[in-house]
């Protein structure tokens, strides 16, 4: 029985270059996730999209002196084809500009007023006196009160994590005109997430596998309790609202709309797949699986914030898991877009294949703590593992099969050990399954290249080389029995190495399940070429220091 699965994936702000901290930390581990599941026969639904309304995207417009929808284009535009030279092997991947996300949007808004979670109120918020006019929180930045950080955004921390309102910032400075802002009162729609406040807490609780500092993280809310927060803002950029009891110059504001894509793209995908109904398939059915993939400082928004106004809408399934990874950092400093610290995903791809730019980020997946790369350790996890074992195991075995006989041997006689190395490989495939199904995406990742390394133990000690000239036979069945492994990890490989997989697929035959399968004696088997290419270290850090 398959099962349908939502693979949620965070929605970037089309506001600047997406570093490697954001591909590792979300974007790449949804990949690997959704490419098991799809193997495994499950019917999967893994969307997104460029988040168009946040205020990082007026921020940039008003510096570089251009439009919003200039700076939208740029960017949208490079992560798109970003993410296909990436191999992110999307369903949907939108933007939150379209007329579907907004009357998405509009429905929910309008549902959640009416059941009575949604309410007027007039508050003071930052007012910039030089460029006249209230300033999003994005404008603003201050000192954090939680960590004393001195460039804390409005809306949220990126030394600390807290999510902020911007009244509570310490000396407040607006990025417009650097002024010091004035609270003046202003009226706005909230949304009373605190009437979620126990719902939430006991949804929590319930949860079973979840990663103890995406757990801890959020209860650490639970227990000081949920805020009302202010879902529009006096923005001219947004989602329109649809009621104008506030009167013009008000939009739906990012921080509640942009969760709201993962349901207006399965709906446009639903649309564009000529089934308009088919995204009920998701979100009206208990037996599918929602997973989210986001860094941590997202789970408060995708443990607390989504679930709140699903909850307050009402019918829609929540999340089932919210795998939240820490940050990636480079040389020990957090990477991030906004400060230009860290390599960009353009940078990643001009130095590395994407298959072992792929490997290195995911052996340093950091799920369970920071994680500190670079490019001599990107180029190490290339050149030590991924070429030295795995690559060149393949080209070897291929490369002697060729020689010798020009097509896979037949396997006469194997003995205990050939049986055991294909015994080993078949459970490493059940170990690595139940790895990605917890979403332990490194330690599958591991599972595979140890099954390579038995594969090349055994050959070390079969020598199949030497008793080519002495027993041909056993050679023969030695080489035959290497590559039926061999066929058997790259299934475990495939979630991680989609393109050197697929050039296997052109002399193994496809990866189409879970499963090993053995190659037919007979299968023609020509002279490989290698599938990965070694890293020039000193050459590439030549090239960084120019």
């Amino acid at each position: 029985m398959t099962t349908p699965v939502l693979v949620a994936v965070a929605w970037p702000y089309a506001s600047g270059s997406r570093h490697l901290g954001h591909l590792a930390g979300a974007y790449l581990p949804a990949d690997v996730f959704a490419r098991h599941q799809r193997l495994k026969g499950n019917e999967v639904l893994m969307v997104s999209g460029s988040d168009v309304h946040g205020t990082p995207i007026t921020v940039r417009a008003d510096a570089e002196g251009v439009t919003p929808s200039d700076i939208v284009d740029r960017y949208h535009g490079e992560f798109v084809q970003q993410w296909e030279t990436i191999g992110i092997s999307w369903d949907l991947y939108t933007t939150t500009g379209t007329d579907n996300h907004a009357e998405v949007t509009q429905d929910m808004f309008l549902r959640q007023l009416e059941n009575g979670h949604i309410d007027k109120r007039t508050s003071d918020q930052f007012y910039d006196p030089e460029a006249d006019r209230f300033l999003p929180d994005r404008y603003i930045e201050g000192t954090c009160p939680h960590c004393g950080y001195g460039e804390a955004r409005g809306d949220q921390c990126d030394n600390c994590g807290r999510t902020l309102d911007a009244v509570e910032l310490g000396d407040p400075r607006s990025k417009i005109s650097g002024a010091t802002p004035e609270l003046r009162p202003t009226e706005h729609f909230y949304f009373r997430y605190s009437d979620f406040t126990d719902r939430i807490g006991e949804y929590l609780r319930a949860k079973q596998g979840w990663r103890p500092h995406v757990v801890n993280f959020a209860m650490g809310w639970i227990e000081e309790g949920l805020l009302d927060r202010a879902i529009t803002r006096d923005l001219d950029w947004g989602v329109e609202l649809p009621v104008d009891d506030l009167g013009p110059g008000k939009r739906i504001y990012v921080w509640y709309d942009a969760v709201i894509g993962y349901l207006s793209a399965s709906k446009e995908w639903a649309q564009r797949s000529g089934d308009p109904d088919r995204w009920q398939h998701w979100w009206h059915n208990d037996e599918s699986r929602h997973v989210y993939f986001v860094g941590k400082d997202n789970i408060p928004f995708h443990c607390l914030f989504w679930p709140s106004q699903l909850m307050g809408y009402g019918g829609l399934h929540l999340p089932d898991d919210v795998p939240a990874n820490q940050y990636i950092t480079f040389k020990g400093g957090k990477a991030s877009a906004s400060r230009g610290v860290g390599l960009t995903i353009a940078d990643g791809l001009r130095m590395f294949q994407p298959d072992g730019l792929r490997y290195a980020l995911a052996a340093n997946f950091p799920e369970q703590a920071d994680t500190d790369i670079s490019v001599e350790e990107i180029a190490r996890r290339i050149n030590e593992e991924l070429v030295a074992t795995w690559g060149n195991l393949v080209n070897r075995v291929l490369s002697m099969i060729a020689k010798n006989h020009g097509a896979q041997p037949e396997a006469r006689d194997r003995t205990a050990d050939d049986e055991a190395l294909l015994a080993g490989v078949d459970a490493a495939l059940v170990e690595a399954d139940g790895q990605l199904e917890r979403v332990e995406l490194r330690a599958a990742l591991r599972t595979a290249m140890d099954a390579a390394q038995s594969i090349n133990a055994y050959l070390n000690a079969t020598e199949p080389w030497k008793s080519a000239k002495t027993d041909p036979a056993r050679s023969a069945s030695v080489l035959a029995t290497a590559l039926d492994a061999i066929n058997g990890v790259r299934v475990a490989f495939t979630p991680f190495l989609p393109f050197s997989s697929a050039v296997l697929d052109g002399v193994l035959g496809p990866v189409e399940e879970w499963e090993r399968r053995e190659v037919g004696a007979g299968t023609v088997i020509d002279k490989p070429t290698p599938m990965f290419s070694k890293v020039d270290i000193e050459a590439l850090l030549g090239d960084e220091s120019d």
